[in-house]
């Protein structure tokens, strides 16, 4: 799934996503990869992975960390920047509505658009795609100047993680799963702030994802949510 999104991503023509519904998940994953998304105004997307007990591994946990290191500027508190796509992730968070998907960052402005009548939804995506087609689409280049911050927020989120399970606010498998994505949103343990390529974040999102999946817990926690419809607290 992982090298269909970047197949997305790196392709030679335009790729443009048209979200609407419930689009959670891998619908989510793959409108970030798009070159561009025209969402229905009434689209609920996000990155849901943890509630079934694992984390995003389509690229999903890997683009919030690439999008938090584009917002970072000189003089920022970089940590503050990450923490809030961690959470956004970390919580399961939902937009309910294409505009609100702005805010938690799975859609982007200046990128992106939403429009109100989706009877015109993919008349304006196929609109976009030909115009972008015209005026001489540029295949983009693979990213190799994400900038991650290592042990500096490794060890600030895994003190977080420490204080809510402690407080009874999550579980010590919810704990288990926020680390696996703190390490990969990180970048590692590296020692200090460094430039990485997607390919480094997604073998690190890849191998967490991967260990997540041989967790009993986490597999009751997708045969419950199969079964029931509904996430399941173990």
């Amino acid at each position: 799934f992982q090298d269909t999104m970047m197949r997305c991503r790196y392709s030679a023509i335009p790729v443009i996503a048209a979200p609407h519904g419930m689009t959670l998940g891998g619908g989510c994953e793959l409108t970030m990869h798009a070159d561009r998304a025209v969402a229905a105004a009434e689209t609920y997307i996000g990155l849901v992975e943890f509630g079934v007990g694992v984390i995003p591994g389509g690229g999903g946990s890997k683009e919030m960390a690439l999008r938090a290191s584009d917002l970072f500027r000189k003089n920022d508190v970089e940590l503050n920047v990450l923490q809030e796509y961690f959470l956004t992730v970390g919580m399961a968070k939902v937009a309910t509505s294409a505009y609100e998907g702005f805010d938690t960052g799975v859609l982007q402005k200046g990128r992106d658009i939403v429009v109100v009548n989706k009877d015109r939804q993919i008349a304006t995506a196929k609109q976009l795609a030909l115009q972008m087609a015209e005026q001489g689409y540029t295949q983009p280049v693979r990213r190799k100047d994400i900038k991650v911050l290592g042990k500096q927020a490794l060890g600030m989120f895994l003190v977080g993680t420490d204080q809510m399970e402690a407080g009874k606010y999550i579980s010590e498998h919810d704990k288990k799963i926020a680390n696996k994505l703190a390490y990969v949103m990180a970048g590692g343990d590296l020692s200090e702030a460094t430039l990485v390529s997607e390919q480094y974040l997604l073998d690190l999102e890849r191998e967490a994802f991967l260990s997540l999946t041989g967790e009993r817990k986490s597999l009751e926690r997708i045969q419950y949510m199969l079964t029931k419809g509904k996430p399941l607290r173990n």
